[in-house]
C-alpha cells in the first residue's frame, strides 16, 4: 500500500465525529498527488534474459577496467552532427552521436544514403581510436520511415497506423524501416513512440497511434520486434535490424492543456492505466533503448524522476539496456542546465542526449564524479548498459556486423507495404449518395491546397524536422495524392484533371478537395483549440463547387481530429486521411473504382482518436467515438453535424507567434515611444501588414506574460522578422528579446529599399548576448531613430534547417 493512503486511512481510524471530517480535508491535501512513484503500483515486466550473456558482461567488465574516466565520461554523452566533428572525438570521447530533425551530413539535409553511410563511417572510426576502441553509437529519428533521406520510403504518421489497428502491419513497417536505416549505416532509431495523447491540442499527437492503451500495448512488441527482430542468446542483430527506442518515458501524451513538454497532472493510478501500458510489452520484446520524456510527472521533470527512471522503468519493469535523455532535456531540471546536470545521471539516465551542449557537459561530468557528486558506480553502471547495447548491435568483437546497403532505402518491396499502409488508415466518416467509389470513366476533378503537395501529406519529420519544404521531388517513387488519384481514373478510362479551382466551362462528375492542416513537428504544433481554420479558401471552394451541383469528397489531411463541422455538411463524401506519407496511390486504391467498378481495396480504417463535434479540447461529446468508421460494405447515414465550433474566434493565442499578417496575436501588447506612429499598410494583401515610422529615437516593444523560451535555444530557432525596410533613417537600429539587444544596422543597411525580406536571427544569439530565455515577457522590441520607416507582416519565432550567424554590429 502506498505510504499516503497508509497515513490516511490510521488518520480515519484514530478520529471520530466532526473532527473526523476536518481531519480528512487535512489529509486529502496531504495526499494530492505528488511526483514519486511507488514501485508495488506497477506492472512487473523484464528485459529478456538474450539481451546479453555471460561472456559478454566479462568483455564489458575487462573494458571498464582499462577504460579511463575520461573515455568512460564520453561514453555517457551523445553530440549532434550538426556540432561535432570526427576529430573532435580525440579530446573528447563521446559514446554517442545523434542526427537531429535539421542536421544533414556536412550540412546537406537532403544527402541520400551513402552519404549518410560515409559519414557514420568517419564517426566510428574516429571513435575507435578515442574510446578504449569502443566505438560510437549513432541514432536517428526515423519515426515514420527513413524520413531524413530523400527517396526513402515515408510511411504513414503513428495516428494513421493506430487507424489500420493492424499489429502484423506495424511489424512489418517497422522491419521495412530498420531494413533503410541500416541501409545508410546507422543501427538506432528513435522509435516507436509510445505516447497514449488525451488531449489533441499536443502538437505531436500524430506521433501517437491512438488515445486507447491498448492499442499501443499490441503495437509496442510489434514494433520493437519489427525493427530489432527477436532477441536471440549469444546473437548480435543482423544488420539489417536497428535498435529501438520507446519513447517517451512517460505521459507525454497526458500533459495538462495539451503542452508539449508540460507537466502531467494525474494520479498515479492514471499514470500506470493510461500512459504506462506499452512499456511493459516492448520491454518484454526486447527494447534495446528507452527515451526519457521532457515533461514533467505532478512537477517533477520526468529527466530527474528517479523514482520513474530507476525504481520503476529499471527495478520493477526490469529494463537492462540504455536509457537516453531527450534533446537537453536534462537541462530543464530545476537547478540544471544543459551543461551541467548530476541530478539527471544519478536520477537513472544513462545517456545525455547533449546535441550542441556536449563540450561543457563532458568537462562538468568530469569534475563532478571526480567530486563524488556522480559516484564511479552509477557511472560504471551507465557505460555498462551503453556497452550492452552496442555488443547486441554488433558494433563490438568478436561477432562484428557492418551495416550499410544503400539499396535498401526505397525498395519496392517497402513502397508497397507502404501503400498497403496508407489504404488501411483511411477512415470513411461520411458517404451520401454513393459518391465514393469514383465510378470507372468518371471526369474528376482534383483540387484544394493538398492535391499535389507532397509536404502536407508527409507532415512534420520528413526531410526536415518541420517537414514545411518537402517537396514530390524528394521522392521520386512516390506519389501525391492528386497525380495518384488522375492515374488510376486514367486507367479506369476516365479523365482527372488536377487544378487549383474549377476551370472555365468545366462541369467533373465529382471533385476530390483535398485540405488540411500544414506540416508542423513538436510544440510548433500545438494549437489553443481543435479549431480548422482554412488556410486557402477551402470552403468557399466546395461551396462554389456544390453550388454548380458538383458532388464533392473531401479528403482531410491531417495530425489529429479537428472540428470540421461545415465543410463535413458540405461535403458528400468525407475521409480522414491523417497524413499518409509518399505513397499516394493507397489512397486511389481506395476512393477510385477500376474498370469492374470495384475499388482495389475497401476502407477497413477506423478512428484512433473520438472525433470532436466542436473546436473544445478535452473532448466532451464526441461526434465520432474512438473506433467509428464506415465502409462500402458498412455504409451509414450521417445527419448534419453542428457547425458551430463554441470557442472564441479571432486570432488564437500564440507564445510564439507575435505578428501575423500586420495583426499582433495574443498574449501579447504592442507598445510604441511617443515618437513612433503606425498605420495598416499593404505588402502582400490588403493591409496585410503595419508600418511603423520614427520622428525620433524610441522604439517599439510586444508585452506579456513571462513564456518559457529555453526550449526554443536549441535545434535552430530564430527570431523571425518579415518586412520591408520603407526609409532607411539615421542612426543605429536593434532587435531585442528579452532584454539582449543586438545591433542590426548592417543588415538593415544591405536591404533594398521597399523590398520584403525575411530577417532571421538565432536565438543562441540573444542568450549569448545575456538574454534570460526561462522568462521572456518582451519577446520583440525594435529601436530605431529619426526617419526610420518599417512595415512588418509577421513577427515570430521558427525552427529551420541551416546554420545562420549573428548578426554584426555596424562598424
Amino acid at each position: 500500500m502506498p505510504m499516503r493512503a497508509h497515513l490516511r486511512g490510521l488518520a480515519l481510524i484514530l478520529l471520530t465525529g466532526s473532527s473526523l471530517a476536518a481531519a480528512a480535508d487535512r489529509v486529502d491535501v496531504q495526499a494530492a498527488p505528488s511526483g514519486i512513484a511507488n514501485p508495488a503500483a506497477w506492472p512487473a515486466a523484464h528485459s529478456p534474459s538474450a539481451i546479453t550473456d555471460p561472456a559478454t558482461e566479462r568483455a564489458i567488465t575487462r573494458i571498464l577496467k582499462r577504460m579511463t574516466l575520461e573515455q568512460k565520461v564520453g561514453q555517457v554523452i551523445q553530440g549532434d552532427i550538426s556540432s561535432i566533428t570526427p576529430a573532435d572525438l580525440e579530446r573528447y570521447p563521446l559514446g554517442s552521436i545523434l542526427a537531429g530533425g535539421n542536421s544533414g551530413p556536412y550540412g546537406n539535409e537532403r544527402a541520400d544514403a551513402a552519404t549518410w553511410l560515409r559519414l557514420v563511417n568517419e564517426f566510428r572510426a574516429a571513435s575507435r581510436k578515442a574510446g578504449a576502441g569502443v566505438p560510437i553509437l549513432f541514432g536517428v529519428d526515423a519515426v515514420h520511415g527513413h524520413s531524413n533521406i530523400p527517396g526513402a520510403t515515408i510511411f504513414p504518421h503513428n495516428v494513421g497506423l493506430g487507424a489500420t489497428r493492424d499489429a502484423d502491419l506495424i511489424r512489418r513497417i517497422g522491419q521495412a524501416t530498420a531494413a533503410e536505416v541500416a541501409g545508410s549505416g546507422i543501427e538506432w532509431t528513435f522509435a516507436p513512440t509510445l505516447a497514449v495523447p488525451q488531449d489533441l491540442r499536443w502538437g505531436r499527437a500524430y506521433e501517437g497511434y491512438s488515445s486507447d492503451p491498448q492499442v499501443i500495448a499490441r503495437y509496442a512488441p510489434a514494433m520493437v520486434e519489427g525493427l530489432q527482430g527477436t532477441l536471440g542468446a549469444v546473437r548480435v542483430l543482423p544488420s539489417n535490424r536497428v535498435a529501438a527506442s520507446a519513447k517517451h518515458f512517460l505521459a507525454d501524451g497526458g500533459t495538462e492543456n495539451g503542452k508539449d513538454q508540460g507537466d502531467a497532472k494525474l494520479s498515479e493510478a492514471d499514470l500506470v492505466r493510461i500512459h504506462a501500458q506499452g512499456y511493459p510489452p516492448a520491454i518484454d520484446a526486447g527494447a534495446l533503448t528507452v527515451m526519457a520524456s521532457f515533461s514533467s510527472w505532478n512537477g517533477i521533470k520526468n529527466h530527474g524522476n528517479r523514482s520513474l527512471l530507476t525504481d520503476v522503468l529499471k527495478k520493477r519493469m526490469g529494463f537492462e539496456g540504455l536509457v537516453v535523455g531527450d534533446w537537453n532535456g536534462h537541462g530543464q531540471i530545476p537547478g540544471c542546465t544543459t551543461t551541467d546536470c548530476p541530478s539527471a545521471l544519478n536520477a537513472g539516465l544513462d545517456l545525455y542526449m547533449a546535441p550542441d551542449s556536449w563540450k561543457g557537459l563532458f568537462d562538468n561530468t568530469l569534475r563532478e564524479v571526480r567530486e563524488g557528486k556522480i559516484s564511479k558506480t552509477r557511472l560504471d553502471d551507465a557505460v555498462r548498459r551503453i556497452l550492452r547495447v552496442k555488443f547486441k548491435l554488433g558494433l563490438m568483437g568478436p561477432r562484428l556486423v557492418e551495416r550499410g546497403d544503400p539499396a535498401a532505402v526505397g525498395a519496392d518491396a517497402h513502397l508497397e507495404i507502404a501503400r498497403e499502409a496508407v489504404a488501411k488508415s483511411l477512415v470513411l466518416l461520411k458517404n451520401e449518395g454513393g459518391v465514393l467509389p469514383i465510378r470507372p470513366g468518371a471526369r474528376v476533378l482534383v483540387t484544394g491546397p493538398g492535391a499535389d503537395n507532397m509536404a502536407m501529406q508527409a507532415g512534420g519529420w520528413t526531410i526536415t524536422w518541420q517537414g514545411t519544404d518537402t517537396s514530390a521531388a524528394d521522392f521520386p517513387k512516390g506519389r501525391t495524392i492528386g497525380r495518384a488519384i488522375s492515374e488510376t481514373v486514367a486507367e479506369a478510362g476516365g479523365k482527372a484533371e488536377i487544378a487549383s479551382d474549377l476551370p472555365p466551362g468545366a462541369m467533373p462528375d465529382v471533385a476530390v478537395v483535398v485540405f488540411g492542416e500544414q506540416p508542423y513537428a513538436e510544440f510548433q504544433g500545438d494549437v489553443p483549440n481543435l479549431d480548422f481554420h482554412a488556410r486557402a479558401g477551402e470552403l468557399d471552394l466546395i461551396k462554389r463547387l456544390k453550388a454548380r451541383g458538383i458532388p464533392v469528397v473531401a479528403l482531410f489531411l491531417s495530425g489529429r481530429p479537428m472540428f470540421v463541422g461545415p465543410e463535413m455538411n458540405l461535403a458528400d463524401a468525407f475521409v480522414a486521411a491523417w497524413q499518409p506519407g509518399s505513397q499516394g496511390q493507397g489512397v486511389a486504391d481506395v476512393l477510385v473504382a477500376r474498370k469492374d467498378g470495384k475499388p482495389a481495396r475497401d476502407f477497413t480504417g477506423t478512428l484512433p482518436f473520438a472525433w470532436p463535434q466542436d473546436a473544445r479540447s478535452p473532448l466532451v461529446d464526441p461526434l465520432f467515438p474512438l473506433g467509428y468508421g464506415l465502409s462500402y460494405a458498412r455504409p451509414g447515414k450521417v445527419g448534419p453535424v453542428n457547425e458551430d465550433a463554441r470557442v472564441e474566434h479571432g486570432p488564437a493565442m500564440s507564445e510564439t507567434t507575435f505578428i501575423r499578417h500586420g495583426k499582433v496575436i495574443e498574449p501579447w501588447r504592442l507598445g510604441l515611444d511617443s515618437v513612433v506612429s503606425t498605420r495598416a499598410v499593404d505588402v502582400a494583401a490588403q493591409e496585410d501588414a503595419r508600418q511603423f515610422r520614427w520622428a525620433g529615437q524610441g522604439a517599439i516593444a510586444l508585452d506579456g506574460p513571462p513564456v518559457d523560451m529555453e526550449r526554443h535555444r536549441n535545434g535552430g530557432f530564430v527570431m523571425r522578422l518579415d518586412w520591408r525596410i520603407d526609409a532607411r533613417g539615421t542612426g543605429p537600429v536593434t532587435v531585442a528579446l528579452g532584454g539582449s539587444r543586438l545591433d542590426v544596422t548592417s543588415i538593415v543597411d544591405a536591404s533594398v529599399a521597399g523590398k520584403p525580406v525575411a530577417l532571421r536571427i538565432p536565438l543562441q544569439c540573444f542568450a549569448a548576448n545575456g538574454a534570460t530565455l526561462k522568462e521572456v515577457g518582451q519577446p520583440l522590441r525594435i529601436g530605431a531613430d529619426a526617419g526610420f520607416t518599417a512595415s512588418i507582416r509577421n513577427a515570430g519565432i521558427e525552427g529551420v534547417g541551416e546554420s545562420i550567424p549573428c548578426p554584426r554590429p555596424a562598424r
